[in-house]
C-alpha cells in the first residue's frame, strides 16, 4: 500500500487545515478524487473529498484509520471496487473488502447514512464486464438483505446507451475516467439518493 503514501498524507494534512467540519464523507478512488465540482454539486451536504487516485477497496479499508476515522461524519458516499477488478481481484475477494469497510465505518461511527455507487462500466475495461456485474450485483444484495443504514445507487445502467455499452461521452480519452457530462450524470443520481429520507437535517 505504500504507493498511495503520498495521497494520503495529503488528505491527513488537508484535514488539519480545514477550518469547518464536512457533514458528508465521499472516499474512494480517482473517480471521486478527480471530481472538481464536488464541493459545488454537494455544498448543500457539506462534503469534502477523500478521494485518492487507484485507490481499491482493500486500499479504502486499509487506510481508513487514517483518511476517515478522523472526521465527525454524518453520511458517507463511498466509489471503490473498479480498480480491485483492473488488479485482477475476484468479485469474492472484492466483496470481503466491502464487508471490511462496512465494519469499520459501524465501529467508528454507528449507523449513520452510507452510500455505494455501483462500479461503472466503462470502455476501458469493457473485458471484465461480467466480473463487474457480478461484483455489482452480491454488494447491492447484501446492501438489500441488511435492510439497514446503507444504501445502492446504481449508476451503472444510466451510463450504458441503448445498445448497451458504456456510453462515449460520458468518459475522457482514456475511456476509464469520468468526462464533464459524466460526472453530470453522477450529480444527478446520488444528489437524488442524498435527499431521499436521510438527508432531511442536513438541508
Amino acid at each position: 500500500m505504500y504507493w498511495y503514501e503520498e495521497e494520503v498524507k495529503g488528505l491527513e494534512k488537508e484535514r488539519l487545515k480545514a477550518a469547518d467540519q464536512p457533514a458528508t464523507l465521499f472516499y474512494g478512488s480517482s473517480s471521486i478524487r478527480l471530481w472538481d465540482t464536488l464541493f459545488d454539486d454537494f455544498k448543500t451536504f457539506n462534503p469534502v473529498n477523500l478521494g485518492f487516485g487507484g485507490s481499491t477497496l482493500a486500499a479504502c479499508s486499509w487506510f481508513f484509520n487514517r483518511v476517515v476515522a478522523p472526521y465527525d461524519a454524518k453520511s458517507i458516499v463511498i466509489y471503490a471496487g473498479d480498480n480491485d477488478l483492473g488488479d485482477g481481484r475476484h468479485p469474492e475477494e472484492i466483496f470481503i473488502f466491502f464487508e471490511q469497510l462496512t465494519n469499520q465505518i459501524f465501529r467508528r461511527f454507528g449507523d449513520i447514512p452510507c452510500y455505494f455507487v455501483s462500479i461503472k462500466p466503462s470502455i476501458a475495461r469493457w473485458d471484465l464486464i461480467n466480473s463487474l456485474k457480478y461484483t455489482n450485483n452480491i454488494i447491492e444484495n447484501e446492501i438489500i438483505k441488511q435492510d439497514n443504514n446503507w444504501k445502492f445507487i446504481n449508476i451503472y445502467n444510466k451510463m450504458l446507451n441503448k445498445e448497451g455499452y458504456p456510453e462515449k461521452e460520458y468518459f475522457q480519452q482514456d475511456g476509464l475516467h469520468l468526462s464533464f457530462k459524466g460526472y453530470a450524470l453522477w450529480k444527478q443520481a446520488i444528489y437524488a439518493k442524498l435527499l431521499e429520507n436521510f438527508h432531511a437535517e442536513l438541508i
